[in-house]
């Protein structure tokens, strides 16, 4: 048995993470044993380690440890997620950089760049996860576009287009233009900006009428096909059948009439842009208009934009309305809050807009995810407050525009052999695409006549199926794999991708096994600071995690992140919640320390004292067992944290240790010893989850373990029978141990002389505890009386008096001058408030409530004298 003098965490976290990768310890294969999987939340390749990835990779390894811990076979499955709208920036960025546009390169150039990106800088964050002390099956480690894991969403495509589940339409879509891709609708963020209503005139055709539209969008005004007014308007029956001339455009556009039009927004007139807007487009296609996409894809005006061509719609925007005003069009313009569609991943404003993408139909795949959830809940979400916002989501949910104008990433296996709506296939190679293209076809088609489509899919559309892809379930299910892995047992993630990324797992997996895809769904709420500000890089309150870890521990920084976190709701960070992690890996060690301090001898007999502490300690042990298997059955993780840490720094570290230890300079016993070695390491047990370095560097210090004796893959403490009764008399004890002591510090009493207490036992008090008592309050006799002992300081614990005598403990007369003194002093201060009560001016006119105090301080002061009067009659 070893102890270092101080714990060096840098040292440790090496040192324990190469031994246990060396032995291989979170590498997993199928045996008997009852599975534990978990597949991680894979991080963007383009990631670092933040807070977010910090907490929820935290609460993942707290359950595969344990796991482990509990003799089952744990697999906990990493991998990062290609990204495609953030890789591709980033891609494109770097390429710019140095002088080369992405339209300058072939499609196999850029991915060349793509890859050569990925393998400099994609997986940091895995690498970064070790320093955590994430316990990965780094063997099993996934990308999304592994060789394996690309097919497994081609053929998943090819199965659901087959199905009749995607299909190819022309549809308005959220259209980014910054990465010049379209979104899904869960992938734009509206955000409530202020900005302006303009109100502009438009003349009527061979006439000398006006009307007057009001709009949010006035560059959009290049791409009206109409004005529509409510039928049963009677401001503008004169206008029915009549046109409209676009303002400095020039275009006759009809005047159309729809009871869609809200009469009493703006003017009761409305612009319609079929090209630009969802509602419009409907109104577009019900009347026939004509539709002017006024937009290129990076959101320039294009040649409809006139003389504004090539201008961004915000700058064309800003020159247009001031032509309008000069040419007289412009009425007013007035501020307008209103909700703006921005980018998820870019932040850029939405642009609709209209175009051919692939669609996949989501109304049928809902329903067993809605179930599962929310009837059978044969999946439960924690905490359940979620099931709501899911509810919600899942029953209004709309087809999932699957495609997206990037090369990096899946691309979609349609071949297209003409020009007609329906010339295509779907297949896995272009040789099955070409026999399949010539029997639709019924043309002698050749390689050369296919043009697969240059879209890739959502990357959304990979990892939903990621449960399933890791263990090759799409491509062979029948595979020992994932039959013995799959369902997982839980995930762990954030509630903002509770419709990306869960639901669609949820909905993938019915659809595929028919079975859910993990049992449990642990969401964790947002990282924010002590304002309740959300931690980013861009507001600057999101410290460096790997600074974190550096300054106060691996460990400090877990224990630090689930003290101030529960399920579901936003943590609010405090570093110095990890310095108090910190402290109390300290702690630990410390016990350590004085634990192999003491000399041991095997000739001595045990204490009384330490005979009952052992006894306490294993009951209060087991029921603390039972408590962290209530806490992690219902994941309160947090919970389970503060259950272990009490126990271990309260009842182990400050009652524990101080009943046991020995006399200055004297040995333990070795039955005693014995026993604290036994349940410190039942302690490293409980607490190894949550600080996997500093519980492996004691468990190897206090004997020499062999590789298969690591704590890492020990077992948890067994579950054993107690006693209640006991804990209850402990408790019980403690607080008379405790008011021993406050008198001893109070009346300056030396705990180093010995003192005698005497006790009136009302309560009926068990006496099993006596030893520890007079241990721990450092009491020559204990003695049990009927009548209360004169001359002595006193105290109760419930019905129970105990006294103190004096003589002998303190100094009588300095005592009784100090008690003169204080009684002195009570009652001139009675004497005054006794004087203003007693002037009726004063009780007439002052408040009620300031007359109240000064009776209260009455009180006070009378209760004051009786007990220094009472103290001074028993000295």
């Amino acid at each position: 048995m070893s102890s270092k003098l101080e714990y060096n965490s840098k040292e440790s976290e090496q040192k324990w993470y190469s031994y246990w990768e060396k032995n291989n310890y979170f590498h997993s294969e199928v045996d008997d044993r009852e599975a534990y999987s978990i597949v991680i939340p894979p991080p963007n390749v383009t990631g670092v380690l933040h807070m977010g990835h910090m907490l929820n990779n935290t609460i993942q390894d707290v359950l595969v440890r344990r796991a482990r811990l509990l003799g089952k076979n744990a697999c906990w499955v990493p991998g990062t997620d290609h990204a495609s709208i953030a890789t591709e920036a980033k891609v494109v960025a770097k390429l710019k950089a140095e002088g080369i546009s992405k339209s300058d390169l072939s499609r196999e150039e850029f991915l060349s760049h793509a890859w050569e990106w990925t393998n400099d800088y994609g997986g940091r964050i895995l690498n970064q996860l070790k320093k955590l002390g994430a316990s990965c099956d780094w063997q099993r480690t996934k990308f999304t576009l592994d060789k394996d894991m690309y097919e497994s969403v081609i053929q998943s495509f090819i199965d659901l287009h087959n199905k009749g589940l995607i299909y190819r339409g022309y549809r308005m879509v959220n259209w980014d233009p910054e990465a010049q891709t379209t979104l899904s609708d869960e992938e734009v963020v509206y955000e409530e900006k202020q900005g302006q209503l303009y109100f502009v005139s438009y003349a009527i055709e061979n006439s000398e009428d006006k009307l007057t539209i009001a709009t949010t969008r006035p560059e959009t005004i290049f791409g009206d096909s109409a004005i529509c007014i409510n039928p049963n308007d009677e401001r503008f029956q004169h206008l029915k059948g009549k046109k409209a001339i676009v303002p400095i455009v020039g275009r006759s556009i009809p005047i159309i009439e729809d009871d869609y039009v809200d009469m009493e927004f703006g003017t009761g007139c409305l612009k319609v842009t079929p090209a630009h807007d969802e509602n419009d487009k409907i109104l577009g296609e019900k009347h026939d208009l004509e539709v002017f996409d006024i937009f290129n894809p990076d959101a320039t005006l294009n040649s409809f934009g006139l003389s504004y061509e090539g201008q961004d719609r915000f700058e064309a925007r800003k020159n247009f309305v001031k032509d309008l005003d000069q040419q007289g069009f412009l009425i007013k313009i007035e501020n307008y809050t209103n909700k703006v569609g921005t980018s998820e991943r870019t932040k850029a404003v939405i642009e609709p807009r209209l175009s051919d993408q692939w669609f996949l139909k989501m109304k049928d795949l809902a329903q067993p995810a809605i179930k599962a959830v929310l009837e059978s809940h044969d999946i439960q979400l924690h905490p359940k407050k979620f099931e709501n916002t899911y509810k919600h989501w899942m029953e209004n949910i709309r087809d999932w525009n699957i495609s997206r104008q990037l090369w990096w990433g899946h691309q979609i296996p349609a071949f297209y052999f003409g020009d007609g709506a329906e010339d295509y296939v779907v297949a896995k190679t272009k040789e099955e695409a070409l026999a399949l293209a010539k029997e639709k076809s019924g043309k002698d088609l050749s390689i050369a006549d296919l043009k697969q489509d240059e879209d890739v899919l959502d990357t959304w559309f990979s990892s939903w199926l990621w449960p399933m892809s890791v263990f090759d379930g799409i491509r062979h299910p029948e595979n020992k794999e994932f039959q013995y892995y799959y369902p997982t047992n839980d995930l762990v993630t954030g509630p903002d991708i509770l419709f990306f990324w869960v639901a669609r797992m949820i909905m993938a997996g019915y659809e595929y096994t028919d079975k859910k895809p993990f049992e449990n769904v642990y969401l964790t709420g947002l990282v924010r600071d002590k304002k309740r500000q959300k931690m980013s890089k861009s507001l600057g309150n999101s410290p460096d995690a790997l600074e974190l870890i550096d300054n106060y521990s691996a460990d400090g920084v877990r224990v630090g992140l689930l003290l101030s976190n529960a399920a579901g709701n936003d943590l609010l960070f405090d570093e110095s919640l990890c310095q108090q992690g910190k402290g109390f890996s300290n702690k630990i060690w410390n016990a350590f320390k004085l634990i192999t301090s003491w000399e041991i001898d095997s000739k001595i007999e045990q204490p009384e004292s330490s005979k009952k502490a052992i006894d306490w300690y294993g009951s209060v042990f087991q029921e603390k067992l039972i408590e962290l298997e209530d806490h992690y059955s219902k994941y309160r993780i947090s919970d389970a944290l503060m259950t272990s840490y009490k126990l271990v720094w309260d009842d182990f570290c400050s009652w524990f240790l101080e009943i046991i230890k020995p006399a200055y300079e004297q040995p333990v016993d070795k039955l005693t010893f014995d026993a604290a070695i036994s349940f410190f390491e039942d302690n490293l047990k409980i607490l190894h989850p949550f600080m996997p370095f500093i519980t492996e560097e004691l468990w190897h210090q206090i004997a020499e373990r062999t590789p298969k004796e690591a704590l890492t893959i020990s077992s948890w403490p067994e579950q054993k029978s107690f006693s209640k009764e006991l804990i209850t008399d402990f408790t019980f004890a403690s607080e008379v141990i405790s008011g021993v002591r406050t008198i001893r510090k109070g009346k300056n009493i030396s705990f180093k002389n010995q003192i005698d207490l005497v006790v009136i036992n009302n309560e009926n008090a068990s006496k099993d505890l006596d030893s520890v008592i007079l241990k721990l309050g450092n009491i020559k006799q204990l003695s049990y009386t009927d009548e209360a002992v004169e001359g002595s300081l006193t105290f109760r614990v419930k019905s129970n008096e105990y006294f103190i005598p004096v003589e002998g403990a303190i100094d009588i007369e300095a005592e009784k001058e100090k008690l003169n003194e204080e009684l002195k002093y009570y009652q001139g201060f009675l004497t005054s408030v006794e004087k203003k009560l007693s002037n009726e001016r004063f009780v007439n006119n002052a408040p009620e409530k300031v007359v109240n105090i000064e009776k209260q301080k009455k009180e006070d002061a009378l209760a004051q004298i009786q007990t220094i009067t009472k103290s001074l009659e028993n000295l």
